[in-house]
């Protein structure tokens, strides 16, 4: 298969190792789906048929411009109603980077969708419209963003045309953001003053906003420097399987796989197998059969030990000097999935790595508005979409970092005992 205006035949043009994923957001009808489709068409990334397909759509819809946000909006509903709906995930990749976008709701209804969307996200694009200015679900988009401790913030002002290219207006929708964004906890914030519709500074500079003097979109995006972001510090490894040939050649065989959530391994490193409490060293680590001299984030792995320790999926492996917070009475910020209210003293299944174990909700301490950041400490009910702090007790001991110091350890999903149905989402504090 061919890419659109490229020979080569390829469905993701090579690029660099480097992967960043990014989600967009931002509220109804700012472009989010139009920018992802105007990114992707103008790098070069759109296949031939899906040009064709776009371009027949657009036609028979009467559009005057190609309609790229159809790239990305792949439900009926949402192309009906020219709205997203669902996360919509897609890929591409640059000579310098490989990307994974994730295209999320605006619609306040959807906020699940978009914790959902952004959870594993290195970036959010935000994307506002230049004559709206900040609103209520910029807010909203940004306090979810910083509460997920999403690193790098692109805040895209959009629909420049529509403000004749203004810079007076540009500096005014900036102002507005800076004042919101100084509540937030969000380290690194770029703004892009932009228009998806026509391409001015999406992948190639504007001459229509000479006054600006950063970078494109998409060269932002690939100089963003995520090398710091994830915890090199705090080595991690939960155990997802136990790997045992049991044939004549590895005998008494007992390897250790799973995915490493922080820091760094290396054999002859000593460590910790929790919740057992036993100690040795790492024998051997390979990746994908190959040995390796160290294993990072995210690097899936297999380890060997030096001592025959029972294991089982679930157990954490930790550096035998630097271990994890431990106990069974938990402080977690929780988004709340279902369209059944979370219970006070309600029970759930808690799924933390790659265990999983049973908890009770204790307490609601407080619900966050998420418009203005305030605490509503007298309405205690959480209700779907809503974001609130709890106070959780599991049945036995939890082995978990704070949310904010490593984001794979100090995160968890709730389900519901009777439906095996994903109610929340939370973050440990």
């Amino acid at each position: 298969m061919k890419t659109a205006g490229n020979n080569q035949p390829s469905l993701f043009p090579p690029g660099g190792t480097e992967l960043l994923r990014f989600t967009t957001a931002g509220s109804v009808d700012d472009g989010k789906s139009t920018l992802i489709g105007r990114l992707l068409y103008d790098s070069r990334a759109i296949l031939e048929d899906q040009l064709t397909a776009i371009e027949r759509a657009t036609s028979q819809r009467g559009e005057e411009h190609l309609n790229l946000a159809l790239l990305t909006d792949g439900l009926r509903a949402e192309r009906e109603q020219g709205i997203t709906i669902d996360v919509a995930y897609r890929y591409f990749a640059t000579p310098c980077r490989r990307f994974i976008i994730a295209d999320t709701p605006g619609h306040t209804q959807y906020t699940r969708n978009m914790v959902t969307g952004a959870s594993t996200a290195n970036a959010a694009v935000i994307l506002v419209d230049a004559r709206k200015g900040v609103i209520e679900q910029t807010c909203r988009h940004s306090f979810i963003a910083s509460l997920l401790r999403i690193p790098h913030l692109v805040i895209a002002i959009n629909k420049m045309d529509l403000v004749d290219w203004s810079e007076t207006r540009y500096r005014e929708v900036v102002a507005q953001f800076q004042e919101f964004a100084s509540r937030l906890e969000s380290p690194d914030i770029k703004f892009i003053p932009l228009s998806a519709l026509h391409g001015d500074n999406v992948v190639e500079r504007s001459r229509r906003m000479g006054w600006y003097e950063g970078g494109p979109l998409l060269y932002t995006l690939e100089t963003l420097y995520i090398g710091s972001d994830a915890n090199h510090i705090d080595a991690r490894l939960p155990v997802q399987t136990v790997i045992r040939p049991n044939d004549d050649r590895h005998h008494d065989y007992r390897g250790f796989a799973g995915r490493i959530a922080g820091g760094v391994f290396k054999p002859g490193d000593e460590i910790v197998v929790l919740p057992g409490g036993q100690t040795t060293r790492i024998k051997a680590i390979t990746s994908l059969g190959c040995p390796v001299a160290e294993a990072f984030t995210p690097m899936s792995v297999e380890v060997t030990l030096a001592d025959e320790i029972d294991l089982s999926r679930g157990d954490l492996i930790a550096k035998r000097h630097n271990r994890p917070s431990s106990g069974r009475d938990l402080e977690a910020m929780v988004c709340w999935f279902s369209e059944t209210d979370l219970r006070p003293g309600g029970r759930y299944l808690m799924r933390h790595t790659t265990r999983e174990l049973r908890c009770v909700i204790k307490e609601v301490r407080y619900k966050v508005d998420v418009a203005t950041l305030h605490r509503k400490e007298g309405d205690l009910r959480i209700g779907l979409n809503d974001i609130g702090r709890l106070h959780l007790r599991t049945g036995t001991p939890l082995f978990y970092d704070s949310y904010r110091r490593n984001r794979t350890t100090g995160s968890f999903i709730l389900i519901d005992e009777f439906t095996h149905a994903t109610v929340g989402a939370g973050m440990l504090l």
